[in-house]
């Protein structure tokens, strides 16, 4: 077997720019924020320096107010759209206006598991990261819910769970623009223009209030309580909390976020579809939609025996991993970004957290699943659920981290010498 290690650690070899790390070329050109924390675990299994320096390049784009942008443009690159001048980000390096799934403290703690010596670089995060869990706890709330603003926020672009929110937006007025990622990757695979004109709308409802939050939630119609927000919030609270307590920090606010979290999980069940469901809350409704977010809720330490069934269904109807929507529902598109295709990052928190919660049979079904995309594939993006084919960008840098991480440990490689 050709040395898929070896494979996978070149690739985050020739996606580093010096200090962050590109999901891939071409598509991907700026540091993407829940990549680079996918990154910085990566690296860590053969580089635990540059792996701690990824996660402390990604905070020196937090902004005064805590958040953490979703996009960091360290350097220009006037093909990509939407950049930085559409943005307008007030950070203190031009960025995005939305955050993305927190799923940093998470792999700061695994980090420090495997590399000890790295605990005075990790202290040294850990505020930073406690003031962007605060950001979410003051803006993003709803009955304990976290919710998103924008689609790109929940870091699931296209899913299903927007589309009414989405329906009830008017871009008539959004301007012409013109898109990289159709130019990269076959249009089939990406997001529609119906779509992509209501998330520049977004955008430019933002850029109107200079993305300050209370006022974005007057005026932004987009809303919507999110289980993949939830849930690796819920997640990274925890890990927050137990580094705070090793550290010495005072976490009394951090316990009192993940029971409010836990709450808000619980609001996000949908009994009608056996599943934990996003909610929209301007109109208060499901919308029942049945994705590898649903699956979240033990990677976040809830173990939910409701929540199986439906996901046994859902793997049971595919080849390769979880589909991230449930290929038994209207809509599904094997291909196409969040409405089908099988993501190996979204496989190894869901595996993971079944693994931690007891769920072996599963989790070991996605496990084995993972590492075969890759096997047979190499290290795309996404695939295809049902048929393994690689799809959207290629040498991706977090589908190369969770085989250096996760996927490739039950196989025939091994690790050997950076």
């Amino acid at each position: 077997m050709t040395d898929l290690y070896a494979q996978a650690r070149q690739i985050l070899r020739d996606n580093d720019k010096g200090g962050y790390t590109l999901p891939t070329h071409g598509l991907y050109p700026y540091q993407w924020n829940w990549d680079s924390a996918f990154a910085a675990w990566g690296f860590t299994t053969f580089d635990p320096d540059r792996g701690w320096t990824e996660l402390e390049t990604l905070m020196t784009g937090q902004w005064e107010d805590g958040m953490v942008p979703h996009i960091i443009f360290h350097q220009p690159d006037p093909g990509y759209f939407p950049g930085p001048d559409v943005w307008q980000g007030r950070g203190p390096i031009p960025s995005s206006g939305i955050s993305q799934p927190p799923v940093a403290a998470t792999f700061m703690a695994k980090m420090l598991t495997m590399h000890p010596a790295g605990e005075a670089r990790a202290r040294a995060i850990w505020p930073k990261l406690k003031d962007w869990h605060r950001w979410f706890m003051d803006w993003r709330l709803d009955q304990g819910a976290v919710c998103v603003t924008h689609p790109w926020e929940a870091g699931r672009d296209n899913a299903p769970d927007w589309d009414a929110a989405m329906a009830e937006i008017n871009a008539d007025d959004v301007g012409d623009y013109t898109r990289r990622d159709t130019s990269h990757v076959d249009p089939a695979m990406r997001p529609t223009k119906y779509d992509y004109d209501r998330y520049i709308k977004l955008v430019q409802i933002g850029v109107s209030v200079n993305w300050d939050q209370e006022k974005l939630l007057a005026v932004n119609p987009f809303r919507v309580a999110d289980p993949t927000m939830t849930f690796t919030l819920l997640r990274a609270n925890r890990d927050l909390l137990a580094m705070g307590r090793r550290f010495g920090e005072d976490v009394s606010d951090i316990e009192d976020w993940i029971k409010t979290l836990e709450a808000g999980a619980d609001t996000l069940w949908n009994p009608q579809i056996g599943g934990y469901d996003s909610r929209d809350v301007r109109s208060g409704a499901f919308n029942g939609i049945l994705s590898n977010a649903s699956a979240l809720c033990w990677y976040a330490g809830i173990n939910d025996a409701r929540a199986l069934p439906a996901i046994e269904r859902m793997l049971a109807a595919c080849t390769y991993g979880l589909p991230s929507y449930d290929p038994a529902a209207d809509g599904f598109e094997p291909l196409r970004y969040w409405r089908g295709p099988s993501w190996p990052i979204m496989n190894y928190l869901v595996g993971s957290g079944m693994e931690e919660q007891g769920i072996d049979a599963a989790a070991a079904r996605i496990r084995a699943d993972t590492a075969r995309l890759m096997e047979e594939n190499g290290f795309a993006e996404y695939y295809d659920p049902h048929t393994g084919a690689p799809a959207g960008g290629g040498t991706f840098t977090w589908t190369a981290a969770v085989w250096l991480g996760w996927a490739g440990h039950d196989t025939e490689d091994k690790r050997g010498a950076a």
